[in-house]
């Protein structure tokens, strides 16, 4: 049997005989069907054919951005935040080979793996396999979960600590569920907040903005966007990395609650006339 892999999205899917019919991830509007129909690949495929590769970056102390090349399905950055002994692999990405475990190990290995959105849950079985560690996903987006595990913890609630210094919080938006990592020691001890794309980082790295569906283009409503600032206004963060590597290098928090506010006046009509 095979674990086929949506090659749009690259959610990889439970053990199977027969290639799924649809991809569930793919059929909903928040993503789409490539306009050449459903198409699958397997990991055991992608190693074989020696297309990619993942590269690893040093991004600053402690922090290490990890990337399929040449781009897969999505095409996220999945980070390794390393905070006192305990790493933590933020996001997921399809490709693993042995190349990338023997360098993560290199870095120390990882201690537990947290989610940000269905769209990156990816192979995301795969690693916590190979490194033998725990994923958490919170309960709000389980239904999205296509290749369940024993390694999958359920979190609830509005935050979640998974080690002194680094925090989840769930910040709905873009998906029920959908969180972001707060690292506190991170950027010098300014703090770091890393956000998948429930908070999207923009053309000119100065403004965020926040979508329902990226690709059909579906806003939120702006009680929403209100109330996703507002969650993160308390946290004690200068730097943001998106799930696109993309970076607000600094003062990002008033970036993130400026662009709350310009796009909360521009859905109500209130930013400009056209």
């Amino acid at each position: 049997m095979e674990k086929y892999i949506c090659s749009t999205c690259g959610t990889q899917y439970p053990p199977s005989d027969h290639q799924p019919e649809s991809c569930q991830i793919c059929e909903e509007e928040r993503q789409y069907v490539a306009l050449e129909g459903q198409e699958w690949t397997t990991l055991d495929e992608m190693l074989k054919s020696s297309a990619y590769n993942n590269k690893i970056s040093q991004e600053e102390s402690n922090l290490y951005s990890i990337k399929t090349v040449p781009e897969f399905a999505i095409g996220q950055t999945a980070y390794l935040v390393q905070n006192n002994g305990f790493n933590l692999l933020w996001d997921c990405i399809s490709y693993l080979d042995h190349a990338t475990i023997q360098s993560i190990k290199e870095l120390g290995g990882i201690h537990a793996i947290a989610l940000s959105h269905p769209h990156y849950y990816s192979s995301q079985i795969e690693w916590a396999e190979t490194f033998n560690v725990p994923i958490y996903i919170h309960e709000d987006d389980r239904q999205w979960v296509m290749r369940n595990s024993d390694h999958i913890i359920f979190w609830s609630g509005e935050s979640l600590k998974l080690h002194e210094g680094i925090d989840i919080h769930r910040l709905g938006g873009h998906f029920k569920g959908g969180a972001v990592l707060h690292w506190q020691m991170g950027h010098d001890g300014k703090g770091v907040l890393l956000t998948g794309d429930i908070i999207q980082v923009v053309a000119d790295r100065q403004w965020v903005s926040f979508m329902y569906s990226y690709p059909n283009l579906i806003p939120l409503p702006p009680e929403t966007v209100e109330r996703m600032a507002g969650k993160v206004k308390p946290l004690a963060y200068d730097r943001l990395y998106n799930a696109f590597h993309k970076i607000i290098e600094k003062e990002a928090n008033l970036a993130v609650q400026r662009s709350a506010e310009r796009y909360i006046k521009a859905v109500r009509g209130q930013l400009f006339q056209t």
